[in-house]
């Protein structure tokens, strides 16, 4: 077989075990009779540029092996370069929405054979301003409480408190909700809300105990506006989406779509999405990949 397959891997995804990430991805591979070039992500690179270092040197598989924040990174590399390059995926996330969305097995071994054996199935994923995320996308409150995690974790580590402690740190620090526009499919609506998220995965969504699944099975995206904006009923609802069990229906307003502007009254804003953290120029504009991602999974036709 050719030499065609680049094996992404980050040695730090799903914490515990993390320092033989290699090992554990080298032996699954010679498990599944695959032979591939396998490259930790090294400190301050990103999953991103190795993947654009990959598709540069003509490899024509990528293999995203990490969590969901690591695939998302290796897709926005693979969609920005044309998407004609295929997408693997080896799961070692505390999560991996987007992996157990597409069927595929949790088990290190059975993914690398998924890799031999599954068929190409062409995936749409949902972009702002051109960058890929592949469950979820949220400005306001959720992604300054990741932000505020990190920190926090890295001056006292990971634990329960240290996450609790970055969620009240975040609020403590936010005095007025978030005064936006948003145009879905042409309709526009001015609001004030503290977090707004859009799901792009109906797996996830249905995960978090969240309505929007079928619009998004039916090719559109689920936007989520808080209601509260103060006080213990907002901790309470941006703590339960941060640990994914929100109340269906309670703590946020739904709208659907396939084409959605956020314009806000700042020229740049921070975006998370799937969990990475980055500033962007708004207006921010959603929607779903005019290219679809050719991923390598179980049972595809």
């Amino acid at each position: 077989m050719t030499r065609d397959i680049c094996v992404i891997v980050n040695p730090h995804a799903g914490g515990e075990g993390a320092a033989d990430r290699g090992t554990e991805v080298r032996d699954a591979l010679a498990d599944a009779g695959l032979e591939a070039e396998i490259r930790p992500i090294s400190q301050g690179q990103g999953p991103g540029a190795a993947a654009r270092a990959a598709l540069a040197e003509g490899f024509g598989t990528l293999v995203a092996a990490g969590g969901d924040g690591t695939i998302s990174g290796v897709a926005d590399a693979l969609l920005r370069a044309g998407g004609a390059a295929r997408l693997g995926v080896l799961p070692f996330g505390t999560f991996n929405y987007f992996a157990r969305g597409l069927g595929l097995p949790l088990d290190p071994a059975e993914a690398a054979r998924t890799l031999r054996e599954g068929s190409l199935r062409e995936v749409r994923v949902g972009t702002v301003n051109g960058r890929v995320f592949l469950n979820n996308m949220s400005i306001g409150l959720y992604p300054s409480i990741l932000e505020n995690r990190e920190e926090v974790y890295a001056r006292w580590g990971r634990s329960r408190v240290a996450a609790y402690w970055s969620v009240l740190m975040t609020l403590t620090g936010i005095h007025r909700p978030m005064r936006l526009t948003l145009r879905i499919d042409g309709e526009e609506e001015r609001m004030a809300t503290p977090l707004v998220f859009v799901g792009a995965s109906a797996f996830q969504l249905e995960a978090y105990n969240l309505d929007g699944a079928d619009a998004v099975r039916a090719g559109g995206l689920a936007l989520f506006a808080a209601r509260k904006v103060r006080g213990p009923d907002l901790v309470q609802g941006a703590w339960a989406l941060a640990r994914g069990r929100a109340r269906k229906g309670e703590e946020f307003d739904i709208r659907t779509g396939r084409d959605i502007e956020m314009h806000l009254r700042v020229p740049r804003t921070l975006v998370a999405r799937d969990g990475e953290r980055e500033t962007m120029a708004t207006p921010l504009r959603v929607r779903l990949s005019d290219t679809p991602l050719r991923v390598i999974a179980p049972g595809a036709s």
